[in-house]
């Protein structure tokens, strides 16, 4: 690999030598409360009074907040691998809520609606904690950390959820929020267009060398080029289907996060006949090579 090092830019071989942000980084190195007290989700509640009620409660909970903590020294200090900060859970969140958004907008029904008769509400609810909780297992180990997050997560989503809703509701919320977290693991399979969410929502946290898949920090391999080589991620209402999501590379090794990472938790999410996606290569000196590529 001695050539290829030779051969990338500073940014790029910046982004290998730091698979986590330098924020991630310090705050793995915070006490506990320190590194609680700067942890605040914000997401755009919008109208929906169950969502904001959730929030107030999460970010008072200091329990939570310390599963996130312990994960991301895992993640950074212990291991070497990428950000798995509160950082991640906020922007896995934000893209959940903002695709499942767009999909209703296009008159996609959630399962709480189609199934339960509930309401796009209660779908977003699921989300949210889903998104929230999807990898609080990580504080226990990262081997099998999506069994552990279902561990921790049955009675901390009842607590969040306590008075919002009675039972059997709360069951029901309870239990396909468990289903997003199990349906996120590589071999997972999504039952509803909310896990499937989840799902796809985790993979495209992937801006600025932030890959779901871990790679160590300074080695150069396809996962850590490919890793770096992601500049932006840009979700927006389609033309051709609901969901658009266009990826702008700075180098074609971009293409292996969206062939291996995106396409794999794509596949088998429930959301294929919903979300396109298009790879953008925006480097002059690859662009007769590999201008665009489109996820099929």
């Amino acid at each position: 690999m001695s050539g290829a090092v030779s051969q990338l830019d500073k940014e790029l071989r910046e982004r290998i030598d730091e698979p986590a942000s330098k924020e991630a980084e310090r705050e793995a190195r915070l006490s506990p409360a320190d590194a609680t007290a700067q942890m605040r989700i914000k997401v755009p509640a919008q109208r929906n009074r169950k969502l904001r009620t959730l929030l107030e409660r999460v970010n008072a909970d200091e329990g939570l907040k310390a599963w996130w903590h312990v994960a991301n020294v895992n993640a950074v200090k212990r291991l070497g691998i990428n950000d798995h900060s509160w950082v991640h859970i906020q922007i896995v969140a934000n893209i959940g809520l903002r695709l499942l958004r767009i999909l209703h907008k296009r008159k996609v029904e959630p399962a709480m609606v189609a199934d339960y008769d509930m309401k796009q509400e209660d779908a977003e609810v699921v989300v949210l904690l889903g998104a929230l909780l999807h990898c609080v297992g990580m504080a226990v180990h990262r081997d099998r950390h999506e069994d552990w997050s279902l561990f921790l997560a049955e009675p901390k989503a009842r607590d969040l959820l306590a008075g919002l809703y009675e039972e059997p509701e709360l069951t029901v919320v309870v239990s396909e929020v468990l289903q997003t977290i199990t349906s996120h693991r590589e071999s997972g399979r999504p039952l509803t267009l909310e896990a499937g969410i989840v799902r796809v929502a985790d993979a495209l946290d992937i801006e600025e060398g932030r890959s779901r898949i871990p790679f160590e920090r300074g080695v150069v391999s396809i996962h850590s080029i490919s890793a770096a080589a992601i500049d932006e991620v840009i979700i927006s209402e389609g033309q051709e289907r609901p969901v658009s999501v266009e990826i702008k590379m700075n180098n074609s090794a971009g293409v292996y996060q969206v062939d291996e990472l995106l396409k794999s938790k794509l596949h088998g999410s429930g959301l294929e006949p919903y979300v396109e996606v298009v790879a953008r290569i925006e480097n002059e000196a690859e662009k007769s090579l590999v201008p665009m590529y489109r996820l099929e």
